[in-house]
C-alpha cells in the first residue's frame, strides 16, 4: 500500500495503491494529514490501482474530506473499479464525493 503524488496541471494528483482498510487507513491518513496541512486547494485522488475498500477505508476517506472542507478544499476520486463505485453508491457517498470517470476529467473540470 502506498500513496504517490504528483502535480499536474498546478493540481495535486494522489495516485493510491493496494487495498484501503483498517490494516492501511493509518498510512493514508498520515500521507492526505502532509496535504492538508499545506491546505491544498485541489487534491485529485486516482483510484487506478486501488483493490480494495473496507468500512474503515470509508471512514478514513470522509474524515480526509471533512478536514479539506474545513478550509475551503475539494477532493476528487478518479477511476473506480465498477466494484468499488458500487460501494460508494450502496453507501451513498458518492452524494458526499466528486467521482469522476478518469484522472483528465478531473484536471480538465478543476481547472
Amino acid at each position: 500500500m502506498g500513496v504517490k503524488t504528483e502535480v499536474k496541471n498546478g493540481l495535486t494528483v494522489c495516485h493510491v495503491e493496494g487495498e484501503i482498510d483498517i490494516n492501511t487507513a493509518p498510512e493514508i491518513k498520515k500521507a492526505f494529514d502532509r496535504l492538508i496541512g499545506k491546505k491544498e486547494p485541489k487534491i485529485i485522488v486516482n483510484f487506478t490501482r486501488v483493490t480494495y475498500v473496507d468500512s474503515s477505508g470509508l471512514a478514513t476517506l470522509v474524515e480526509i474530506l471533512k478536514n479539506m472542507r474545513a478550509y475551503g478544499g475539494r477532493m476528487r476520486l478518479t477511476n473506480l473499479s465498477p466494484k468499488i463505485k458500487g460501494l460508494f453508491e450502496i453507501t451513498k457517498l458518492e452524494k458526499l464525493f466528486e467521482i469522476m470517470a478518469d484522472e483528465n476529467d478531473a484536471i480538465s473540470d478543476f481547472a
